[in-house]
């Protein structure tokens, strides 16, 4: 594990990851108001999310629909492979992920900065 935190700008905010491993990876979202990540799912990657500031608005895919839920400090969700999901920020927002570590698995479905694929980006 590296001992330094890399940031890496995104056109809604910023990713700071403070820990990759082979095994799990910990990384600090913040989403600036009004942005949202793109509506996606993982092939493989497994992450549970935790809101630590602000307030987000999470869309979750269960059964064949589309749950949003507010989410403040403290709240948390798990995010099982294969879940389709999205983070918008209500106000300027931070929120922690611990993941597997398949940083490039993801399907982006809808991108709103025009990112979207619908296919996997890893190998």
């Amino acid at each position: 594990m590296s001992d330094e935190v890399t940031k890496v700008e995104k056109p809604w905010g910023h990713e700071l990851l403070w820990a990759i491993t082979d095994r799990y990876v910990g990384k600090i979202i913040h989403v600036k108001a009004g942005h949202a990540l793109s509506l996606q799912f993982h092939e493989r990657k497994d992450e549970t999310i935790l809101v630590w500031s602000g307030k987000i608005a999470f869309d979750l895919k269960q059964g064949d629909r589309m749950v949003q839920k507010e989410m403040i400090h403290g709240d948390r969700v798990h995010v099982p492979a294969g879940t389709v999901h999205r983070i918008t920020a209500i106000d300027d927002s931070d929120v922690i992920e611990v993941s597997t570590p398949e940083l490039d698995d993801v399907v982006r479905l809808e991108d709103k900065y025009g990112r979207a694929d619908q296919k996997p980006r890893s190998k």
